[in-house]
This record gives structure tokens, sequence and C-alpha cells, in this order.
């Protein structure tokens, strides 16, 4: 990372959790809140428990459960020396706890021993009410389930997420074989900074790494046809707001609405929304409307004037310009 300072930029170095006194702890709170620093604007997930412990007396870091029905393990380390410490090998250990996740029969079972003891801790953060702790889970799920069209594929499969400043070797070739072997896990670097007294946070996917096509299967409504594809279309992620404002499908003053409610947002030429006269980004938008920890922003958006997605109005748009390219 670099500074600039009078038009010179200069190098600033990478600090550890541990140099900085943070413990474990504090980083699992910090993604309990903002669990989006690791999700993709193509991604939903529901935090529905921390520091859980199985049968066997582990303890997992923290539950969510994703927009496919997944329920996603979160394991985190401080850094490269907390995980080379260890007896047991970081991914094994995620593995083991994933392993007990498949047990969990149906949403009411998550609700009953993840979920309503989850809200019960933190019950200030969610809404007041008559409502138990396991009927207000039950409708949380349910709902984002049901929105996210999830109702029938709950738990068919689970999910690793592992997090740390840095990782060692061993670790990275063995969730890169278990990904060559469809095991679906994904290692993330939370890289701390010290600026003037302040922390900074850089987020970096190391693995897995994704192709456009990839991104395409896993995340718009249909398959692109098999074509061949323009030079220098490939990419890690898809396209952003920003760049659809680039090509004009959107463009600044347009309106935005949520996904089967009312709400309203203008788009800023920032990408951004201007709502009751805040501007906020579209994530924080969504997912404050919706209350879930992150939300598929481009599916949950909607442009008003077309009555699209985000997400059918870049597909058409990068189609049409695969097919110009053939």
């Amino acid at each position: 990372m670099y500074h600039l300072s009078n038009d010179k930029p200069v190098k600033i170095n990478a600090t550890t959790f541990a140099e900085m006194n943070f413990k474990e702890n504090d980083i699992e709170e910090l993604l309990r809140k903002n669990i989006d620093m690791i999700c993709d604007e193509e991604e939903s997930m529901l935090i529905v428990g921390k520091q859980v412990r199985n049968s066997k007396q582990g303890i997992s870091d923290l539950t969510a459960v994703d927009n496919k029905g997944n329920i996603v393990l979160i394991e985190i380390k401080r850094d490269r020396k907390d995980i080379e410490g260890r007896k047991e090998a970081f991914e094994f250990q995620a593995i083991r706890y994933a392993a007990s996740y498949a047990t969990i029969e149906d949403p009411d079972d998550l609700v009953n021993k993840i979920y309503a003891p989850y809200i019960e801790k933190y019950r200030t953060e969610f809404e007041s009410g008559p409502l138990t702790s396991s009927e207000l889970g039950t409708r949380k799920l349910t709902e984002f389930l049901r929105e996210n069209g999830a109702e029938n594929s709950f738990n068919k499969n689970q999910k690793i997420i592992l997090t740390a400043s840095d990782f060692d070797e061993q670790t990275l070739s063995a969730v890169a074989w278990l990904n060559s072997n469809n095991v679906d896990i994904s290692c993330f670097k939370m890289i701390p900074y010290k600026i003037n007294e302040e922390v900074y946070i850089s987020i970096e996917k190391l693995l897995p790494l994704n192709t456009y096509k990839d991104y395409y299967v896993n995340f718009l409504d249909s398959p692109v046809k098999s074509v061949k594809q323009k030079k220098g279309i490939t990419r890690r992620t898809l396209p952003k707001i920003d760049e659809m404002l680039e090509w004009g499908v959107v463009s600044a003053g347009d309106i935005i609405t949520a996904k089967g409610r009312d709400d309203e947002g203008r788009l800023l030429s920032n990408g951004n929304v201007e709502v009751n006269g805040e501007e906020l980004t579209m994530q924080k938008w969504l997912k404050d409307l919706f209350g879930w920890s992150s939300i598929q922003t481009y599916v949950f958006a909607i442009h008003k004037e077309s009555g699209k997605t985000l997400s059918q109005i870049r597909e058409e748009y990068l189609e049409k310009e695969q097919e110009e390219s053939i």
C-alpha cells in the first residue's frame, strides 16, 4: 500500500493483528458485524451463529447461511504464526466443523440448535417485540431463504471460508487441492495497516481464483452460451455499477427500487444511491432494508424505468458484446 504525499508515493508496510494487540475474538466481532468485508456484492449472507460448539466440543468461529442455502463456516486466525503453531491443520479443523453442520436436517433444526441461541445472545441487535428468539429466527431465516429462492436447497452443501492476515504455503496448497476436488473452501487475507494511529484493512481473496465464466455460471440467472470470448473480456470479477454507468446502460438520476418493496433510491454518478437525502452505498442500503449481513446487490436492485434487475441489465450487455465479437 502506498500513500501519496506531495505527489510522491510513500510505501506503507503492513503490520499484523498480533502487533496491534488484536485478539481472534476482536476479528470475529469485526466480521460478525461486517461480513460483507469478505462477501462479494454477488452474494447474500445471513450470520446465524458465533462460537458454536458441536457434540465433540469443537468450537467454530462464525456460522452463516448464503443465498444458495449453504451453511457457511467462517474460521478466523490472526496471522501466519497462529496457523503454523497449531497442532491441527487450519483447513482440517474447518473441515471437521463443516462435517458437523452436514447433520443439520432442516431450517427448524438450524434455528433450534444455532440461530435462536445466537439471537438470544445478541437480542439488542434485533427488533424488539413479542416474538421469542426461536420464532424470530424462524421468521428471518424463512424470509432469507424464500427471497433468495433457496428454500429447496437448504444445506445441500456446506461452504468454508478461512481468513487470516497471512497464510502458510501448506494451507494454500491443501485448499487448492480441495477446490480441485469440488470442496467449496476459500481463503481471504485481511491485511492490517496502521496510518497515523488509524487502522486500515485490505481484503484480498487468495483462493479460489474465479474466471469471468465461473461467475456467469454461479451468479447469473441463465448460463452463458458457449461462444468465443472477445480478447480482453476475461476478468476475475463481474463488472460493478461504476462500469455500468460508463457503458451507459444506467445513468445518474435513474431510480433504483428494492426487489419486492416500495423503497426507492436515486442513482448517483459515483454508483451510490441517495435515499431520503442521505448518500449510501447500494449494498448498505439494501442490506439494511432486508436486515441481512450481506446481499446480492445486483439481484435485489431493480432499475425502475426498465423493470429489470441490474444483474439482468449487465448480463444482456455482456452477452451482446460477446455476440458482436464473434
